[in-house]
């Protein structure tokens, strides 16, 4: 009886199938994790529940992820900038930190609760 190979690759597909006892199973691996922040993934939850034609279009074109990965990156750019032109607004530094952490925290909070609506109401939900 010949003795078989501990792992093959098949032509036309390219898989490659490894010797497992007397069979041979795929070498399959899980596709890369979507590395998206909060705004994507509430741009996917809108999208899915709100737009749901433009979700399936997105969803068979195959753009789907590119599409949450680009509003997040965006979401996320205008988030910092806008909590930076606030910070400087309104005068919270590291000297009112330094001074006073509740007060800075009271206002940082604000700070970030504002620029996090305007960011939803203009990218994520738009």
């Amino acid at each position: 009886m010949k003795e078989l190979e501990k792992s093959i690759t098949d032509e036309r597909t390219g898989l490659k199938y490894e010797l497992v006892g007397d069979y041979y199973y795929p070498c399959l691996e899980a596709p890369e994790a979507h590395k998206v922040g909060r705004f994507g993934m509430m741009y996917h939850d809108y999208l899915r529940n709100h737009k749901r034609v433009t979700y399936s279009g997105l969803m068979l074109s195959g753009k789907l992820k590119e599409q949450i990965e680009e509003v997040d990156r965006q979401a996320e750019e205008m988030f910092s900038q806008l909590v930076e032109q606030m910070k400087r607004a309104e005068g919270v530094t590291e000297r009112l930190k330094a001074a006073d952490q509740m007060e800075w925290v009271r206002r940082m909070n604000s700070i970030r609760n504002r620029a996090e609506e305007i960011v939803k109401s203009e990218v994520v939900f738009e």
